[in-house]
């Protein structure tokens, strides 16, 4: 199986192809270290996470206190159906799901954009975890992750790519999260985090994997 860093370096490789002065300074940008910077308040190894309740698509809402409660918790932000790297990302873990279960664990992806546009149909059919709604970004400030986008990015989603983060994301058209992905106790502790201001790079799921296994051996231990 091709891991999702695999998948993702074949996006990056696409893009400086087609688009490589975009790449290049795109790389710039995310390589500078204020963009390093903006990932520092994120929620530390042993930091208490932040309870929640957001909507997925249905209009249900899915509080975090509820799902702890049976267990660990893989808390992921992405940007948005419309970012291509997210789309990885999602299907990547839809794939190792039963795994994730298997280690009694529960899995809940966050992002910006309203409600009802969050999921495209095919998503809708294909991923049988809560893919929540956090438009005013609030979560993801708790959270440490919400992301002020540069003009760079968003002149190339309104130019090139013909998106309005302001409609994506019901009036929020200027923060977005760093893509981030923490793993909990059934306490709520931050027993692992991946925290990335590249969108380009993501959690691994073989490294949540590992970690939700060494998580449940030491509950056992």
């Amino acid at each position: 199986m091709t891991s999702l860093r695999e998948q993702t370096d074949a996006r990056i490789a696409q893009t400086q192809k087609n688009n490589p002065e975009f790449a290049q300074k795109i790389d710039q940008l995310l390589s500078s270290a204020e963009a390093f910077q903006s990932g520092a308040n994120a929620l530390d190894l042993g930091g208490k996470a932040p309870d929640f309740t957001l909507p997925k698509p249905t209009g249900e809402t899915v509080t975090l206190s509820d799902l702890l409660a049976r267990g660990s918790v893989v808390v992921t932000f992405y940007r948005g159906s419309w970012c291509p790297y997210c789309n990885l990302q999602l299907r990547a873990m839809q794939q190792r799901l039963d795994d994730i279960h298997q280690q009694g664990a529960e899995l809940v992806a966050i992002s910006p954009e309203i409600p009802d546009e969050s999921l495209s149909p095919d998503e809708q059919a294909t991923l049988e975890f809560p893919v929540l709604s956090d438009q005013d970004a609030r979560v993801a400030s708790d959270y440490g992750v919400a992301w002020e986008v540069p003009q760079l990015i968003l002149d190339h989603m309104r130019n090139d790519r013909k998106l309005e983060l302001a409609d994506i994301n019901g009036g929020n058209g200027s923060v977005l999260p760093i893509p981030a992905t923490f793993v909990l106790n059934p306490d709520g502790i931050v027993t692992w985090r991946f925290v990335d201001v590249d969108y380009r790079h993501r959690a691994e799921p073989d490294d949540i994997i590992a970690a939700l296994t060494k998580l449940d051996v030491s509950a056992k231990a």
